[in-house]
């Protein structure tokens, strides 16, 4: 008895109760680790700050629109108190989520795009150009993340300008963007690269090669799909390490003072002597933020590592 081959309608369809069972099954194992439940919940609480700040707090007071005095503590009117020039800090640490959050992502976009994209070339060509390659990612590695971006930056800042504008996005905010990309990808790199030689050496790949297919066409089609899972586990991770690299870098005074991130904020409290004149409510609220994003970043990270590596599922 033959079966009837299916139809290009069927085969779709197939095709979507396959993506929606899989999607099903990672939703309920993800769903099991309470950690990872946690984590999200706080992130989408802070998405939700960073996408809509003026919904919540209203628009981003200035100097000039400031309605308090100057670090008046916590009341009903500032229930997170003023800062230095009178505004108030619950509007300062709200509209901090998107500048924080933005910088974050794009940091990450650009440190994950690096890395996968040299972890993969490495690990599928080998040779030569693969101990090229390594050579440069043991460069990045050796050298501290931190130490080299705080040399990067100000170079980087000088070329461009302070004033200049790239993409509507002010210089300020893109050159901690690259610099971030710029000096973390190199153990996201080390990290694809070893998934990525595991990968090269299976059956299909050898068949793919057989058929014709380019070298181009293996990583993309063949490679990328099964590193793709260890890519999003380590981009969660890689987010809470880029917002932790911004707030010590916008700490430091290289953070743009008119659009405060939750670094710019803390910046601010050390420069007017919060700490000293004991104004915790200045400091506080955008360092709790910052913990509680990291933290969140970090519980989901371990959680879709858990979920997504099938070699851990197997130890359980």
């Amino acid at each position: 008895m033959t079966s009837t081959p299916l139809s290009d309608r069927e085969l779709r369809a197939e095709r979507w109760r396959l993506r929606i069972r899989g999607w099903s099954d990672f939703a309920g194992r993800f769903g099991r680790r309470r950690d990872g439940v946690i984590g999200v919940g706080v992130l989408v609480l802070f998405t939700m700050l960073a996408l809509f700040p003026n919904l919540i707090v209203g628009p981003l007071q200035t100097a000039t629109t400031a309605p308090g005095q100057p670090l008046q503590p916590p009341s009903l009117e500032f229930p997170l108190g003023t800062d230095d020039l009178g505004r108030s800090m619950l509007n300062l640490t709200v509209h901090g989520a998107r500048i924080s959050m933005v910088i974050g992502l794009l940091a990450t976009v650009v440190t994950v795009l690096l890395g996968a994209v040299i972890g993969i070339v490495s690990g599928y060509l080998g040779g030569r150009t693969d101990t090229f390659l390594m050579r440069i990612t043991d460069f990045f590695l050796v050298l501290p993340t931190f130490v080299l971006a705080l040399i990067l930056a100000p170079i980087i800042l000088e070329l461009v300008g302070s004033d200049a504008e790239i993409m509507g996005i002010p210089s300020t905010l893109v050159v901690i963007i690259v610099v971030i990309g710029v000096t973390s990808w190199a153990s996201t790199a080390r990290i694809i690269r070893s998934q990525a030689l595991s990968v090269k050496e299976r059956m299909f790949i050898a068949r793919a090669r057989v058929i014709g297919g380019g070298g181009g066409h293996i990583m993309w089609r063949h490679i990328m799909p099964n590193v793709l899972n260890l890519i999003v586990a380590n981009t969660v991770l890689v987010f809470a390490g880029a917002i932790l690299t911004e707030t010590t870098l916008s700490f430091i005074g290289l953070g743009d003072p008119l659009l405060p991130s939750w670094g710019v904020i803390l910046n601010s409290a050390q420069t007017s002597g919060a700490p000293g004149l004991g104004a915790w409510w200045f400091f506080v609220p955008p360092a709790t933020c910052i913990v509680l994003v990291v933290l969140a970043f970090t519980l989901v990270g371990g959680a879709l590592d858990d979920v997504l590596n099938p070699r851990m599922r197997a130890r359980r």
